[in-house]
């Protein structure tokens, strides 16, 4: 139960990396060059969501 949890957390926070990423890089990095710290925090959302979602489907 509590794996099943974790994971989706890390689903979570993936998502949330992915959609919000404009908005949490220009809140974080205060750089001039915001696509760059954009594309790299949609990257690792994406990242965090395959590893919660192969966590959760390797629980079940």
């Amino acid at each position: 139960m509590i794996g099943k949890i974790i994971a989706l957390l890390f689903i979570l926070i993936g998502v949330t990396f992915v959609f919000d990423a404009r908005i949490l890089s220009d809140h974080w990095f205060g750089f001039g060059d915001q696509n760059e710290a954009t594309s790299g925090l949609k990257i690792l959302g994406f990242l965090f969501s395959m590893i919660g979602a192969i966590i959760l489907y390797v629980l079940q």
